[in-house]
């Protein structure tokens, strides 16, 4: 049996290859014991699950596995999306809960999500925990125990889930804007949501990619180009003023535009915060891991507050605003996080929020994209991710750490950040930042600058020199 790796955000793996009911149940064994040891079990495990091939099977085998440790379990009645079931164990003071979903991965994959009893991700201090107790497990196999099924209850999520963010926005103003929306969700778990909530408050709102699908129609369910290129094509044969297009398990955002214009998780974190710091002046600070665009920056600077820069991963965002007060936090994938709601990520919140400020306005998203860059400057990035072999991850990165290497092309470095791999700063055209992935063979390539053309050169030229430091010793 291969060795099962609990992350950040929990556990992933191909399905029947490496997620497999018994390695499930392994993990949903070491959860059961970290929560019998470190927090209140009486309060219970909750378990939701997505569209995913077998979810609801595996959701299911693990509520047995997690009752015959004497811990109650509330299992999901329907399909739900991740934020909901990490709403509900902070409603309802659970001991954690479990999400069986692979997010944005491909169809061919499955996973757990762990989340903490504050309502969003695992912090590393609990990682940890649940690792020693799935390395206990792995080396201590025990038969299975019989499942105690008075202790296994039914959890409805869909009522709770939608009264909380109905609260969230302003529907008069909404109503009143008279703007038409269409939803797309990639046929993952967030079906019907943003739409039901639209349609009982008055505001227009259709839904494409809706039904479920474990193959998800044949992309990854992920909201960035090309994927989200059905939203475009619905939003431009409706005619809608936006759509707005969640991930597969309903926890990350991307948006199109009326005129058909992509608008990216950084773009969309930027409005958000010019809408809730700026328009609605709402008390916090502000969160962004090192990825993100430098428009937050100056956003804080105008607004007077404080920015707190971390490295990748929600996890880190999370630990800071159970810590201080963080208005709002963002990461460069598209999950974005309020005081307002949860420390948690949250693709239907932030579709509101997105609405709502263009109900403020009475402007599209584009309009109001060009007005951030008209007071701002211009911040255009990409992103490349480059299939390469672990030694060429470490070559890239102690390249571009070293330094020896000052210049990109025609290009000067002008300065370093290292926090999360390595950033480095081109002149006064913007930055380009490299970093390996953990998990695959992978190198992830990342630049903004003032122009499409020159964040698609920098990028090129990273490419090439990393190609090129295969042929060196």
């Amino acid at each position: 049996m291969a060795s099962i790796k609990f992350g950040t955000d929990g556990w992933r793996g191909i399905i029947a290859e490496d997620f497999t009911f018994e390695n499930a149940r392994i993990v949903a064994q070491a959860i059961a014991r970290y929560a019998v040891r470190s927090e209140d079990a009486r309060q219970g495990l909750l378990i939701g699950y997505d569209h995913r091939f077998a979810a609801d099977r595996v959701a299911a085998a693990l509520a047995e596995t997690i009752s015959s440790t004497g811990t109650p379990v509330f299992l999901a009645n329907e399909p739900c999306p991740t934020p909901a079931i990490s709403l509900l164990v902070r409603q309802r003071k659970a001991a954690g809960g479990l999400m069986i979903t692979a997010s944005h991965n491909p169809y061919s994959w499955n996973g757990i999500k762990y989340k903490a009893s504050y309502g969003s991700s695992a912090l590393p201090s609990i990682v940890s925990q649940i690792e020693k107790e799935l390395a206990w497990v792995q080396e201590n196999p025990v038969g299975p125990l019989p499942p105690r099924r008075d202790l296994i209850h039914k959890l409805e999520t869909r009522k709770p889930y939608l009264d909380t963010l109905e609260k969230l926005v302003d529907w008069d103003r909404l109503r009143a804007a008279k703007f038409r929306f269409v939803s797309d969700v990639m046929h993952g778990s967030a079906s019907g949501l943003l739409r039901e909530l639209c349609t009982r408050n008055g505001v227009a709102c259709d839904e494409i990619r809706g039904k479920r699908d474990p193959r998800f129609g044949g992309v990854h369910p992920e909201p960035i180009e090309p994927h989200i290129d059905a939203l475009r094509q619905a939003v431009l044969a409706g005619k809608y003023d936006a759509g707005f297009c969640a991930d597969g398990d309903g926890d990350r955002i991307g948006a199109i535009d009326r005129d058909g214009s992509f608008i990216n998780p950084h773009q969309i974190f930027a409005m958000l915060v010019w809408h809730l710091v700026g328009t609605r002046n709402l008390p916090g600070d502000i969160a962004k891991t090192f990825s993100v665009t430098k428009l937050i920056d100056k956003l804080a600077a105008k607004f007077g507050r404080k920015l707190h820069e971390v490295p990748i991963g929600f996890k880190y965002i999370c630990e800071l605003m159970l810590e201080q007060n963080i208005l709002i936090g963002g990461e460069e994938s598209g999950g974005i996080g309020t005081s307002l709601y949860l420390p948690e990520r949250d693709a239907t919140v932030s579709a509101l929020f997105l609405a709502e400020l263009m109900a403020w306005h009475g402007k599209s998203l584009g309009e109001l994209l060009a007005a951030l860059h008209s007071e701002f400057g211009e911040y255009h990035y990409g992103r490349v991710d480059l299939d390469v072999q672990p030694t060429q991850k470490e070559k890239a990165v102690a390249h571009f750490s070293s330094g020896a290497t000052a210049r990109l092309d025609s290009w000067p470095i002008t300065r370093r950040e290292t926090m999360d791999g390595v950033k480095v700063y081109l002149a006064d055209i913007g930055w380009v930042m490299v970093r390996a992935s953990g998990t695959e063979n992978l190198l992830r390539v990342y630049s903004e600058t003032s122009r499409k053309e020159t964040t698609r050169e920098a990028l090129s030229s990273v490419t090439k020199l990393v190609h090129s430091l295969e042929d060196r010793p």
